[in-house]
């Protein structure tokens, strides 16, 4: 074994343990900021809560609390099926593609090259000379290598993991709007069927009405005033069921597209009448600081800010020195069989540096707008957290006033029940005039249709009350597959259809 051999081992393994020890060194440097969730400050406690209110939220399957299992069933079609938890889904599978091509740049980029080549040569340079050929075929691999001494790279990474981070709380952020949206549209159904039933026994009493002050006309006893009074009030009643029935359809339809159906899809099942759903009376809503848990909105925005201070790290990098390691080995002979065997082999290997020296502004500016992007979403951030707690706090005043309202028109529409009976009554043995039971007939109908909406409006509150929480859908949905699968991918004749 000569010297010469001894050195050049002993050169290769050097060279080998720097490859190896290398990465690790640099790991650790990078240039930027380094993200930290910033720390805000929040009341205590919600101004609008009771006492008891402040346990901890409770916001698995909230919807359950309607005891409703229809809409139990439409919750589970519209996960399935709706058209923008389908695109969050794809949104969140390109966020994944993008961090798997992101944690690619920290490796080394190896290419396999191959190449044939003909060649004919004259003797004497002309045409009419003895022709030579030859020809020489070539193997071989070319290796790249960027060091990402400062970080460049793994910013990019760490920006397109907090990007998939963010993926998925816009598909959490997407599922708990389409659970409210349901159930709200659901609770509008279901009061629209009582207020078109409501419309129609009332304008039955009051044809009923206009039946006897007929009779009383015909006997001489009421006048054909009376008469136009008690058959107007039944056709303004009836006038109102068309509008109903239209606002119906609207929200079935609305429902129907919900679960990614046609507008008409849900009408024969939604179509049998279903009273609106009852709530509970109290809410546990925790303490505000429990929305930056809960809202999946607000830790969008977070994870938002942590992907953009990422890509501050990667605009300053560019303005530092770049090293990148570069070499290829290949082999070539006269014929293909000879490759590796009877051939000459030739290697190259060794680092380039890049220094940027004068861009004009560029890199400087461009970390300029990298910071100005964060800023933006810090204050998204911010923002995104007083609105959840604008929320929560309007919910809570909008259910509490809602009920004592309720308890209000309840009374209400007791009391114009009895005087609606009592007018009618003594205006059939002739001891009251018309104008008594056309104003009492009125007053019920409209208390006891404000009511109805009162009722619905109890459910709708209790329901944005839940989403302002952050009570959204907790199972897991998938999202790997996609929505179309690609056939004949490979190589092929393509065609225009």
């Amino acid at each position: 074994m000569t010297n010469s051999f001894i050195v050049r081992s002993r050169r290769r393994m050097r060279l080998r343990a720097v490859l190896l020890v290398l990465p690790s060194v640099l790991a650790g440097c990078a240039v930027g900021p380094d993200y930290a969730t910033p720390l805000l400050l929040l009341p205590s406690q919600w101004g609008s809560a009771k006492q008891a209110q402040h346990k901890a939220p409770r916001l698995n399957n909230w919807w359950y609390g309607l005891h409703d299992a229809t809409l139990n069933d439409l919750m589970e079609q519209a996960v399935a099926g709706n058209l923008d938890v389908a695109t969050a889904k794809a949104n969140i599978r390109e966020a994944r593609a993008t961090m798997r091509q992101a944690r690619g740049t920290l490796f080394p980029v190896i290419d396999g090259v191959s190449s044939s080549t003909w060649s004919e040569a004259s003797s004497d340079g002309s045409t009419s000379g003895v022709s030579t050929f030859s020809r020489q075929f070539q193997k071989g691999f070319d290796l790249s290598w960027e060091l990402d001494i400062f970080g460049a790279n793994r910013r990019g990474l760490e920006a397109a993991v907090y990007g998939t981070e963010a993926a998925n709380e816009e598909l959490r952020a997407t599922l708990l709007t389409l659970v409210g949206d349901v159930a709200s549209y659901y609770v509008d159904v279901r009061g629209y069927q009582e207020r078109i039933a409501l419309a129609k026994r009332t304008a039955a009493s009051q044809r009923s009405t206009a039946a006897l002050t007929r009779a009383k006309f015909q006997a001489g006893t009421s006048s054909a005033v009376d008469l136009a009074n008690a058959e107007g009030l039944a056709a303004g009643t009836e006038a109102n069921i068309p509008e109903l029935q239209a606002s119906l359809a609207e929200s079935i339809h609305r429902l129907s597209v919900l679960t990614g159906q046609p507008p008409s899809a849900l009408l024969p099942r939604l179509e049998k009448t279903a009273p609106v759903p009852s709530t509970r009376m109290n809410v546990p809503v925790g303490i505000p600081a429990d929305v930056l848990l809960n809202r999946p909105d607000v830790r969008l925005a977070e994870r938002q800010l942590a992907q953009y201070t990422a890509k501050i790290g990667q605009a300053e990098a560019a303005r530092y020195p770049s090293v990148s390691l570069t070499g290829d080995i290949s082999t070539s002979a006269t014929h293909f069989g000879d490759l590796f065997k009877s051939s000459t082999i030739s290697w190259t290997f060794g680092p380039s540096v890049t220094v940027p020296i004068f861009h004009g502004g560029q890199l400087k500016a461009a970390v300029e707008i990298a910071e100005a992007e964060r800023d933006t979403y810090f204050i998204a951030y911010r923002s995104s957290v007083l609105t959840a707690l604008e929320d929560v706090e309007n919910s809570l005043v909008g259910l509490s006033q809602e009920r004592i309202r309720n308890r209000k028109l309840k009374e209400s529409a007791k009391s114009y029940r009895q005087a609606a009976t009592l007018s009618r009554a003594l205006y059939q043995s002739g001891s009251t005039s018309f104008l008594d039971v056309l104003d009492a007939e009125r007053s019920l109908y409209s208390a006891e249709d404000t009511l109805i909406e009162s009722n619905v409006s109890i459910v709708k509150d209790y329901i944005s009350l839940n989403k302002a929480l952050g009570g959204g859908w907790d199972r897991p949905v998938d999202a790997s597959r996609p929505e179309i699968t690609d056939k004949n991918t490979g190589p092929h004749f393509a065609y225009r259809s």
